[in-house]
């Protein structure tokens, strides 16, 4: 399943808006980019920085958190859009939980 960057920013958008507004009140210092390619074969998303869990008294300076949405991969494994939709929020929703300090683990248990 194919669509446009442009589309494929606006399905992120759209993925971003279904997260309970309480949730992303409290995301500190992150910003969601799309990329067209992933840097490792099967990516899907990735999250770098400090998780909020990790930051202490400390924190202070750092460039913000990225989490980066990898459109092919992500078309790759897509068959409708309607299949494309929900990969999309099912990836920007991990990759937020990782923000919160949430490992792979976890939201393997939880269903995500």
């Amino acid at each position: 399943m194919e669509v446009t960057r442009e589309e494929f920013e606006d399905l992120v958008a759209e993925a971003l808006d279904t997260v309970p507004a309480g949730l992303t009140a409290l995301m500190n210092n992150v910003v969601v980019l799309v990329e067209d390619d992933a840097p490792d074969p099967g990516l899907l998303g990735l999250y770098e920085g400090v998780p909020l869990t990790e930051r202490g008294d400390t924190y202070a300076g750092y460039l913000p958190d990225r989490i980066t949405i990898y459109r092919r991969p992500l078309q790759a494994i897509s068959r409708t859009r309607d299949d494309l939709v929900k990969e999309v929020r099912t990836t920007v929703v991990h990759e937020i939980a990782h923000h919160f300090g949430i490992d792979d683990e976890r939201l393997h248990e939880l269903g995500w």
